[in-house]
C-alpha cells in the first residue's frame, strides 16, 4: 500500500517509517504540511497518516484542502492533542480515523487494516520471480529491473503459474 506520512518529529517518523516499510508499505515521509500538499497534487496515495501540529500546513488543514478537491483518500490523524475539540475538528474536516499519541504500533496496524477493509484497499505483495523480475498479478504488471510492463491477463496467468512463489 502506498502511504503518505506527515510527521515532524524525527524520532517518531523514523520509527513509523521503519515499521511501515517492514510491513511492506511503500511510505513517503514529509515533515511539513506544504510539502505533503505539493506531493498530493502530483501523486496518488492509498492512505494518509497525518500529524496535526506540523509546520506550514497542519494535518487537519491538509485534509480540509484535499477534500475540497473531492480527494477521498483515507486519512488517519495522529496527534499529541488529548482534547475532543481537535478530534471533532479532524472528523468534521474529513479524517477517517484518529489516534492519540503515544500509541502502540500494533494499534496503528489494526487501524490500517480497518481502513483497508472499509475502503477495499488491497495490500498485494509483488511476486519475486528472480532478482530482476517481479509480478503484480492484480495489476497485470511485470517489473523488469523496476521498469513496469503491462501484460495481458493470459500472459500474467502464465507467469503466475510458472513463478517459483505462488
Amino acid at each position: 500500500m502506498k502511504i503518505l506520512l506527515l510527521e515532524d518529529d524525527p524520532i517518531l517518523s523514523d520509527i513509523l517509517l521503519c515499521h511501515l516499510n517492514r510491513h511492506l508499505h511503500q511510505t513517503t515521509h514529509f515533515s511539513d504540511g506544504q510539502s505533503a500538499s505539493d506531493a498530493l497534487s502530483i501523486q496518488k496515495f492509498d492512505l494518509l497518516i497525518l500529524d496535526i501540529n506540523v509546520p506550514k500546513l497542519s494535518g487537519i488543514d491538509l485534509i480540509k484542502e484535499i477534500r475540497t478537491y473531492k480527494d477521498t483518500t483515507p486519512a488517519i490523524i495522529i496527534t499529541a492533542f488529548q482534547d475532543t475539540a481537535h478530534l471533532k475538528k479532524g472528523f468534521e474536516n474529513g479524517c477517517d480515523d484518529y489516534i492519540k499519541k503515544p500509541f502502540d504500533l500494533e494499534e496503528l496496524d489494526l487501524r490500517i487494516k480497518n481502513i483497508q477493509k472499509r475502503f477495499n484497499l488491497i495490500n498485494e505483495q509483488a511476486i519475486i520471480i528472480d532478482s530482476h523480475l517481479s509480478l503484480m498479478a492484480s495489476k497485470n504488471r511485470l517489473y523488469v529491473n523496476e521498469v513496469p510492463y503491462t501484460l495481458t491477463r493470459k500472459e500474467c496467468k502464465i507467469l503466475l503459474y510458472l513463478s517459483p512463489q505462488k
